[in-house]
């Protein structure tokens, strides 16, 4: 399981030139489902998430946890995460998770974020989605579990 995490000012999604959804302050989480994951690796990168300290304390530095500060998160599905390019100019998706068990992890992913009472807001799963955000810092990071 992948998570390309920017912290964002802002973030939205839209579809079919509508929004459906946005956030302020906070995280864009673009998350990608390999096959084999499970509801485990769904548990240990939400503790990782919002545990992260990647927003800025009163002296500059990054100390604070998305709870902290406590900012939004836009979770988006992302199965081009798992493209595998080494075998040609065209990717390959063979080691993305299919939808069938795919989407109950996103949901999952979801679903533990908001316990931890943070506002989430998401993509729609399978659709076709035109995401905006605009990129804190930048501050971009890439974590795997």
């Amino acid at each position: 399981m992948k998570a390309l995490i920017q912290r964002v000012s802002e973030a939205s999604v839209n579809i079919e030139s509508k929004t459906y959804s946005k956030v302020h302050y906070g995280m864009c989480i673009f998350l990608g489902i390999k096959k084999n994951d499970t509801t485990i690796n769904v548990h240990h990168l939400v503790d990782k998430i919002v545990k992260l300290r990647i927003f800025s304390d009163l002296d500059g530095k990054m100390n604070k946890s998305i709870q902290d500060i406590s900012g939004d998160i836009l979770v988006v599905s992302q199965f081009t995460l798992y493209a595998d390019c080494t075998g040609g100019n065209r990717p390959s998706f063979q080691n993305s998770a299919n939808k069938l068990n795919a989407s109950p992890l996103y949901e999952l992913f979801i679903n533990l974020l908001k316990e931890k009472k943070i506002n989430v807001q998401s993509g729609k799963f399978g659709a076709n989605m035109n995401i905006k955000l605009k990129n804190q810092g930048p501050v971009t990071l890439m974590l795997e579990i």
